[in-house]
């Protein structure tokens, strides 16, 4: 007798068999309706095209590797193994000449001697050879910079290196990060770029600089300001010693500039006294070398671009008031000596050998030649008339004095300008040779390097 139980099985047994079915006539279905497109057939074609190609190259390479195998297992004695370790010395001589090293050799430093320094400004004229120096000297270096005056490939040559960090970060506002010292370098230097935004030049210089000392408080690091030589104005005290108050005008053109950096200096004096900040003041004459700016509006810069491009030489005003010259090197010497001294009182870092505007735009018309004259235009307002710095503190208390001449000076900086002009792809580079900031000495020795 067929019970309801019964038949309820047999009805369920029934159902998923038809469900099997259908899958699987579903299935024959679509795989026997599938054809290869247009793009299947035309990429297994090319991928068939491309195997019969490099089949002979591949077996070629093959039967090569083969051989060089079989060379070296022919080997019977000592003498013809010794021919064939020489032989794979030079290969590997030779590949290694052909691949150019990303990153120059630097210092090893233990633990102890290994500092974390960040260089605001790091990527600036003067912060960039400073970089190169401390990252030569086997530091851990952090470059912060809003490249409004900096330029990244400054310090390109350092991107991707272990002990190099690039942070694109304005100082006006906080940064948080843990470092040993700080070089606080950032700030536009020149009057052109300090002059197009002054407001902005005040707030790098106030606030940037508050930012920085609560960075050093909050981790102990010891800062040196980058203060410099305008704060003395227009002076009536030559040659200008660290106890010159100055003579500035508080609501001139240049008055963004000189007294932001004057509040600069009073404010690291106050951070030192009240948070017990490690301070060191350094007070930068005019500063020239490869990698200013080609056009940044400076007596250096301004001078070897006309002779070069052919344009009259332009001196404003009589060309009788002077300036002092340093090279780029001198300075970072004197920077890091004064950062790792235990003087905590302003210093001048500047050359003393005084020469007037007439006879440095003679210099440089002599060595670079051309057919450009020299001109002379109205003199710029509030123009210092003289300035040359006193640096016997300098040189008593850090041991330090400049030691490139202003010729040779001079002309390693031709020599980059030149190259800069005659540049007309991106790839076309024109680095200057971080080795060469390692030593001061380099130039003052009579060494020329031919890599700028």
């Amino acid at each position: 007798m067929i019970t309801v139980k019964t038949m309820k099985r047999w009805f369920t047994s029934i159902t998923a068999v038809a469900f099997i079915l259908a899958v699987i006539f579903n299935w024959s279905l679509l795989v026997s309706s599938k054809k290869p497109s247009d793009v299947e057939r035309a990429f297994v074609s090319d991928k068939a095209q491309h195997l019969a190609d490099t089949g002979d190259e591949k077996l070629q390479a093959t039967t090569k590797l083969a051989e060089e195998k079989n060379s070296v297992v022919g080997v019977t004695n000592l003498h013809e193994a010794l021919e064939k370790i020489q032989e794979l010395e030079k290969r590997l001589r030779d590949i290694e000449f052909r691949i150019p090293k990303k990153y120059p050799e630097v210092e090893f430093l233990t633990y102890k001697d290994r500092k974390r320094i960040l260089v605001t400004g790091g990527a600036g004229f003067v912060g960039s050879h400073l970089v190169d120096r401390l990252m030569m000297e086997g530091h851990e270096v952090i470059v912060v910079d809003n490249f409004f005056t900096g330029r990244r490939r400054n310090v390109e040559h350092w991107v991707g290196h272990e002990n190099f960090e690039l942070i694109h970060h304005d100082i006006v506002n906080p940064l948080y990060i843990e470092v040993d010292q700080i070089y606080h370098l950032a700030s536009p230097a020149s009057p052109p770029h300090y002059m197009y935004n002054p407001v902005k030049t005040i707030k790098t210089n106030t606030v940037g600089t508050i930012n920085v000392f609560g960075l050093a408080k909050r981790v102990g690091a010891r800062v040196l300001i980058a203060s410099t030589s305008e704060v003395y104005g227009d002076p009536e005290v030559h040659p200008q010693t660290e106890s010159y108050w100055g003579h500035v005008n508080p609501i001139g053109p240049r008055a963004c500039y000189d007294e932001s950096k004057r509040i600069s200096e009073t404010l690291a004096y106050s951070y030192g006294k009240q948070e017990n900040v490690q301070v060191r003041v350094a007070r930068i004459f005019n500063t020239y070398g490869p990698r200013m700016h080609i056009n940044d509006g400076r007596v250096v810069s301004n001078f070897i671009l006309q002779a070069l491009t052919g344009q009259d030489i332009t001196i404003y005003g009589s060309g009788k008031q002077t300036r002092s010259f340093q090279y780029v090197s001198d300075l970072v010497d004197g920077l890091i000596k004064l950062q790792n001294s235990n003087y905590s009182l302003p210093v001048n870092l500047g050359n003393p050998d005084e020469h007037t505007i007439e006879e440095f735009a003679s210099i440089i018309h002599e060595m670079v030649g051309g057919k450009s004259m020299i001109i002379n235009k109205d003199a710029m307002e509030d123009d210092p008339q003289r300035r040359k710095p006193d640096i016997t503190r300098a040189t008593n208390m850090l041991g330090w004095q400049p030691l490139v001449p202003l010729q040779k000076g001079i002309k390693k900086t031709v020599t980059f300008f030149r190259r800069e002009l005659m540049r007309s792809r991106h790839s076309e580079r024109n680095l200057h040779n971080p080795v060469d900031s390692r030593n001061a000495n380099s130039i003052h020795n009579g060494e020329d390097y031919n890599d700028l």
